[in-house]
């Protein structure tokens, strides 16, 4: 697979409404792959197609317990709430506090075009939440609670 280039939040992509997928092509396919590896790369635990310039309302997730592809997803249920720090590839080096649903049921269809239902609390739910509203061209940034802070990592001494 390839990786793809993560469009960031001055790139107008970002802002548009993304389409439905109507079949699997292997077009697709090698998209998918690309967005898993763009997203493994870059330490990302979702990725949606627009953020490497496709408006196909496909997402990946990976929060440590193996990747999810939800194609043409769906919120069904949202209940609880969290409030925490939230980042995104698109706004490298930023985070911002955000308050999401802290339970969230999701209806999409897998790569084989098959509907499955998800079911996700506190970092899952979040990043439901995150990457679906990527695909609706909203971005993190206009639910922060208070300004954005530069998120920094500290190397590891040795």
């Amino acid at each position: 697979m390839a990786l793809r280039k993560i469009r960031t939040e001055e790139d107008p992509v970002l802002y548009k409404i993304s389409r439905p997928v109507k079949e699997m092509t292997p077009k697709l396919h090698t998209l998918i792959g690309d967005m898993l590896d763009t997203m493994y790369e870059a330490m990302g635990v979702g990725l949606a197609a627009p953020q490497v310039g496709i408006l196909k309302r496909i997402v990946t997730i990976d929060i440590g317990e193996g990747p999810l592809v939800l194609i043409n997803p769906e919120i069904l249920e949202t209940s609880g709430e969290q409030t925490g720090d939230e980042g995104c590839l698109s706004v490298p080096g930023m985070s911002g506090q955000v308050t999401r649903p802290n339970y969230v049921k999701v209806k999409a269809l897998d790569e084989d075009m098959n509907e499955v239902i998800y079911e996700g609390t506190e970092l899952l739910a979040r990043a439901f939440c995150h990457e679906i509203d990527h695909l609706d061209g909203k971005m993190y940034t206009e639910l922060v609670e208070g300004e954005l802070h530069r998120t920094t990592y500290e190397e590891d001494e040795v």
